[in-house]
């Protein structure tokens, strides 16, 4: 089970998840309500071929692996929450949920409105230039 994104192309979220086996689709489910729950206004989208969350630019992306789902909340989501996020295997822009573990949802629901007030501000900030 790779991640379908890279030769799919999914007309919404609710297709891509459809397309993992049921034990997959209710983590990938209970991600996506973390994610909605911290940020109502994002727009929900398919970007590089993952769920994409959206606010006034890319929010955070999600997609499901072999042995993990990833989540992709940028370097600064990753940054701004290295310590918590230490005990799973992380880089610069992504954290690795392991797909037998749960998701950590407290964390998820951090991240996400971290990059909601980040989001935001950078949108304020362009507004002041034009």
């Amino acid at each position: 089970m790779d991640s379908e994104g890279s030769r799919r192309q999914f007309k919404n979220i609710d297709e891509y998840i459809t397309t993992f086996p049921t034990i997959v689709q209710h983590k990938l489910i209970e991600l996506r309500s973390a994610i909605k729950e911290s940020a109502p206004e994002a727009e929900e989208a398919i970007s590089y071929g993952m769920p994409t969350f959206k606010l006034n630019c890319n929010l955070v992306h999600f997609a499901a692996y072999k042995k993990h789902i990833g989540f992709y909340p940028t370097h600064s989501g990753i940054l701004a929450f290295e310590e918590k996020l230490s005990i799973y295997k992380h880089s610069k822009g992504a954290v690795q949920f392991p797909i037998d573990a749960p998701i950590p949802l407290d964390i998820v629901r951090e991240i996400v409105r971290f990059r909601v007030k980040e989001n935001l501000t950078r949108a304020a900030r362009r507004r002041k230039k034009d």
